[in-house]
């Protein structure tokens, strides 16, 4: 049997960020209900994974267990091409325990400045997984190419937005209106394959 997610259902959204809940509720098309973890109380899980896929897969899977609700996790993170990919997985630890990512921007501008290139390349991933509390499992990925520029610009959306510009523009997506970003980022890609698979 296909699996399929039915209009109206409740959903945990895999995340202690509360700003990820609109942007993800909009990209559903207000399609469910969502909850996030941290509003539920549950723990985080260690990312132990090297790849977005397996963290998206590890978290889904966890909120899902302790929840008994179908749940949705997003990994996503900046890939520099100057720095090997980094953060890439790691994207979230530069920002510290404190998730701050304007900390997390600095440190980005001083490695690139320490490797003396000019490759200002840049691309965000995002691995969608959902999962039913002790059974199966659905995983996308999206994403979206870009530049970096310095200093950040914006403070719309959240994380590494300031710095990144994605092709063929150029205001940052830190800089750009809500419904701008949501149809062409990494998010919204995998979000489009998300739908497609489970509901269209």
């Amino acid at each position: 049997m296909a699996l399929r997610l039915e209009p109206g259902l409740k959903l945990v959204v895999a995340t202690h960020n509360p700003g990820k809940v609109p942007e993800i509720a909009a990209l559903l098309d207000g399609r469910f209900e969502l909850v996030s973890a941290g509003a539920l109380g549950l723990p985080e899980p260690e990312e132990t994974e090297t790849t977005f896929v397996g963290n998206a897969l590890l978290k889904a899977h966890h909120a899902a267990d302790l929840s008994g609700m179908i749940a949705l996790a997003d990994d996503s993170g900046l890939s520099v091409a100057a720095l090997d990919g980094s953060p890439g997985v790691y994207s979230a630890r530069w920002a510290g325990p404190g998730k701050d990512f304007a900390q997390a921007m600095a440190k980005v501008e001083e490695r690139l400045e320490e490797t003396g290139s000019d490759d200002r390349a840049a691309w965000f991933t995002s691995a969608l997984a959902i999962a039913w509390p002790g059974g199966p499992s659905v995983v996308v990925q999206g994403e979206v190419h870009g530049t970096l520029a310095f200093p950040p610009r914006g403070t719309r959306g959240f994380g590494y937005d300031p710095i990144f510009v994605p092709e063929g523009h150029e205001t940052t997506f830190g800089e750009m209106e809500p419904a701008a970003k949501d149809a062409m980022s990494h998010r919204a890609r995998a979000f489009d394959k998300l739908k497609a698979a489970l509901f269209e």
